[in-house]
């Protein structure tokens, strides 16, 4: 069961970043703004949790720069248009089947 929010240690925990870093993400990246609760405390929400992986993805995976970042955040990452071939669709297919197979023996 998914949660509605996310405290920033929790945030922090599963993508194995530090809250200060996360903290000067908000301020480079404008699209990351958790809202405040009651105690100031940040709360972020599902899709700020994807948009903090994609960040960290481009940054660490993929070694874009921050402004290269917010470029790709801003204009929309582009896409590869090359079609998959009949036997990349298979074996993704087959692989989808698999993960869902053990997602539910879990």
């Amino acid at each position: 069961m998914k949660k509605l929010y996310y405290s920033m240690g929790e945030v922090s925990k599963l993508t194995g970043l530090e809250p200060h870093v996360l903290r000067n993400w908000e301020k480079t990246y404008s699209d990351l703004s958790p809202k405040k609760n009651s105690a100031g405390n940040r709360v972020y929400k599902e899709q700020e949790l994807a948009l903090i992986f994609k960040i960290k993805e481009l940054l660490h995976d993929k070694k874009y720069s921050a402004e290269g970042v917010q470029e790709i955040l801003r204009d929309g990452e582009k896409k590869d248009t090359t079609p998959l071939s009949a036997k990349a669709r298979k074996d993704l297919n087959e692989i989808k089947v698999f993960l869902n197979d053990l997602l539910e023996r879990l």
